[in-house]
């Protein structure tokens, strides 16, 4: 069996999904930015049906950092996007909450699963870092081998429900002549966040500090790059931590489904 740690970058974006997804349900762990490239890559929230309702609207209420690429119904463990597959194994790490706190990060959610809960599958900006890349955008993270950054804003998502929290952003340092065309091309992708939520000065955002990022790695800074803010999928799982559900199940930030559909599927003219 291959191991991911050890491919190097071109190996790792040349893997077709159900290989990747083969690998995570053996075991291993590794963030999935630049891996399986060309296909769309998925946040997870993982919650009772009870519970559903109000995480659909309030993925509906805020689609720029919610948007949801499928639903799992209550006990469902695959479908279309991961043909052959298990929500349950297929994804490198999870997160468990328990009134809000986070109790386990299993790789395997055997131990968890219960046949109430519903799966959203919801878009992720790694999606559109092939695009980036293929137009000459570095993509800092992948460069430096290390998980994309991710910050709490000063954003309030729309509450619905039970569900209410601050937005989630992820973080790409740009290089200040190719901050448009990042725009540019990530706003052709709008079921993955689409265009940028901020550009520049992150303080504005409520972000003291990039180099402490709530979830993921810090990245460093490339000189003549400007740090450019993307809507995050990890959205859903603030608002569990502030809201304190009885349960509710997410991926590890970075460590994202990695799904059979092209990510040119959910591009736009």
């Amino acid at each position: 069996m291959k191991d991911l740690s050890s491919l190097g970058q071109t190996e790792r974006a040349a893997m077709a999904p159900s290989e990747a997804r083969e690998l995570f349900r053996a075991g291993q762990v590794l963030p999935t930015a630049g891996i399986s490239a060309g296909y769309a890559q998925a946040n997870l929230i993982i919650v009772p049906q009870e519970l559903a309702f109000d995480v659909l609207l309030f993925a509906q209420r805020n689609p720029k950092s919610c948007p949801i690429l499928g639903v799992l119904e209550a006990g469902q463990t695959s479908n279309e996007l991961l043909e052959g597959g298990d929500i349950r194994t297929d994804v490198p790490k999870y997160m468990v909450y328990e009134n809000g706190v986070k109790v386990a990060e299993p790789t395997d959610l055997s131990e968890y699963w219960r046949d109430d809960l519903v799966t959203f599958i919801v878009g992720c900006s790694f999606t559109f870092e092939s695009a980036l890349m293929e137009s000459g955008i570095s993509i800092a993270h992948i460069d430096q081998g290390v998980n994309v950054p991710m910050y709490k804003t000063n954003i309030r998502s729309q509450s619905a429900g039970a569900m209410s929290g601050p937005m989630v952003v992820s973080m790409r340092p740009i290089p200040a002549s190719q901050v448009a065309d990042a725009v540019r091309i990530t706003s052709r992708y709008p079921a993955v966040h689409g265009a940028p939520v901020h550009i520049g000065n992150p303080e504005e955002l409520g972000i003291k500090d990039l180099r402490a990022p709530d979830f993921g790695d810090a990245v460093q800074i490339p000189e003549g790059t400007i740090p450019v803010f993307w809507a995050c999928g990890v959205t859903p799982q603030a608002a569990v931590m502030e809201s304190r559900p009885a349960l509710a199940i997410g991926h590890a930030p970075g460590h994202m489904l990695i799904t059979d559909i092209r990510d040119s599927q959910y591009q736009v003219p």
